[in-house]
């Protein structure tokens, strides 16, 4: 007998049981996920299983010492594994501490295995207490028997569905297609009409996102076969044709039309491109390291971290203000919708503020978050401003939120460009959000930055050379001269992209930047 935890170790599948599973497709005619085809699997390993043991433990009984056997009885052993043997022999007992026992000798079925224990001899009709005469009776052993698949797959779910998928991804004949699997043979056929009227239902619709479902009502279906399999096969066309994208979260799928998705989720826009620097972190201090973590940029090489806040706050940057995006990182990732497979899904923001549902991206390999400038512009949100993240009630669904107040006239820095240089000025602006004072920053002339950062990226200017250009002009507007790390961030990054500990790094490694107490820098000499 196996415990039902020792099920996923022991636990192989062949081909045979890929045939087996097959046959199961065909014979039911409807895609079946993993776990369905895991249980049916473990199901008859059970039921396999328990006809070996039945035919095994035919007419045996369990060993107890107090019991009374007759010579050719079939005897179950609990101390040596359950291993059965044959009663051959018996004859009268003789030790006096025991009083009046008899003794068998049995021989054991597996001779090979267990060659010492041939003709063993055991106490029968002891009347002395033993604790095999305690255990329990024949019937509740064969209960022991008796295996139940919700039990291992509650146990060893997770590993025994792995390995049946491994298996089954082998297999030239099986398609797999939103989560479920189907024979290749048996899909229905999706001509290009079909495909032409799915077109069409999505341009109506704006592009999508449309389940399939949804897709298969406006075209009048594929046949009279059930709609779980016109689903698949319709999933399995689309999938295929590049027109279509599937955009759909884990567990759902929703098809776009490419075309019409936005560019900024197509292509990852140049103010959001960072391309990585080579950079010494033993150069960052504990300081700068902790300092790095609570900024959270989706570039930092931070380790995953497992976000137990309903809520999460990240501090807006130039390009995401600009771009209406939020960055996915280790901090905000786990809050908003995934795919296994798919490289955009299609989600739906809910403005805290007024209820507003806005569609958005995640586009988790270049790792932001697209669809909040409306949110943005309505609000005035300025850079530096805190915002908010937390999972809605509502499934694939995601509320975003900033702290409001009346709008009072606040100073802040104001990006001003100046002979083709970065540079600010302290201006008064009215602020109605909450946001990081080392942060903040204003544009009156958005034209102007884009133009300065597009000259940046032509010139390939040197983190250094930004720095000594930002520095300076930063430290102008304080009466101390000098500009903390988190400020320089945010700066440099209105002309080039690039995480907190490359922007470190050079602080810590170049002589002409000088720390002067925690986290405050300024150019050396100054």
């Amino acid at each position: 007998m196996m415990p039902s935890h020792h099920w996923a170790r022991n636990f192989t599948v062949e081909d045979q049981d890929i045939e087996y599973l097959t046959n199961l497709l065909l014979e039911r005619e409807t895609p079946l996920d993993s776990e369905t085809l895991a249980r049916s699997l473990v199901q008859k390993r059970i039921q396999e299983e328990a006809a070996v043991l039945q035919e095994r433990y035919k007419d045996a009984r369990l060993y107890n010492p107090s019991h009374s056997y007759q010579i050719g009885q079939k005897l179950i052993f609990s101390e040596f594994d359950f291993e059965t043997a044959v009663i051959v022999g018996a004859r009268p007992g003789s030790n006096a501490d025991y009083g009046n026992f008899n003794v068998i000798a049995v021989q054991f079925d597996d001779d090979d295995l267990n060659s010492t224990r041939k003709h063993r001899e055991f106490a029968t009709e002891l009347t002395t207490p033993h604790e095999l005469s305690e255990e329990e009776n024949d019937d509740s052993f064969l209960s022991m028997t008796d295996l139940d698949e919700d039990d291992i797959l509650e146990i060893a779910g997770k590993e025994i569905i792995g390995k049946v998928e491994t298996k089954l991804r082998e297999s030239d004949d099986l398609i797999y297609m939103a989560r479920k699997w189907f024979p290749r043979d048996l899909l229905m056929e999706v001509n290009v009409g079909h495909l032409h009227l799915a077109e069409a239902v999505l341009d109506i619709a704006g592009g999508g996102p449309m389940q399939t479902e949804e897709i298969l009502n406006e075209i009048g279906g594929l046949g009279k076969a059930p709609m779980e399999l016109q689903t698949f096969s319709l999933n399995y066309t689309l999938n295929a044709d590049s027109r279509f994208d599937e955009v759909g979260p884990s567990g759902e799928v929703l098809w776009y039309l490419n075309r019409l998705e936005p560019p900024e989720v197509l292509h990852i826009p140049a103010m959001l491109r960072y391309t990585p620097i080579d950079y010494d972190r033993s150069l960052l201090s504990n300081d700068m390291v902790a300092l790095e973590a609570e900024i959270a940029d989706e570039h930092s090489q931070v380790d995953e971290m497992v976000v137990d806040d309903e809520e999460v706050v990240v501090t807006l940057t130039y390009p995401h203000r600009r771009l209406g995006t939020l960055p996915l990182s280790a901090k905000t990732a786990p809050i908003f919708p995934t795919a296994r497979q798919t490289p955009r899904v299609c989600f739906t923001l809910i403005d805290g503020q007024d209820g507003e549902e806005l569609q958005a991206w995640v586009v988790r390999k270049e790792r932001y978050v697209f669809g909040l400038s409306k949110f943005y512009r309505k609000h005035k949100l300025p850079i530096g401003a805190y915002v908010s993240v937390r999972k809605s009630d509502q499934a694939g669904k995601v509320v975003v939120n900033f702290k409001a107040y009346k709008p009072r006239t606040e100073w802040i820095r104001l990006i001003v460009p100046k002979n083709d240089q970065i540079a600010f000025e302290n201006q008064k602006r009215a602020i109605g959000a909450e946001y990081d004072d080392l942060m903040i920053m204003g544009a009156d002339d958005l034209a102007v930055v884009d133009n300065l950062f597009q000259t940046t990226q032509q010139q390939k200017k040197s983190l250094t050379s930004i720095l000594r250009v930002i520095i300076p002009s930063l430290g102008a507007l304080t009466p101390q001269g000098t500009v903390h790390a988190k400020t320089l961030y945010s700066a440099v990054n209105v002309v080039r992209r690039c995480p907190p500990g490359p922007i470190f790094a050079t602080l810590a490694a170049n002589p002409d930047f000088q720390n002067v107490g925690g986290h405050y820098w300024k150019l050396s000499g100054d």
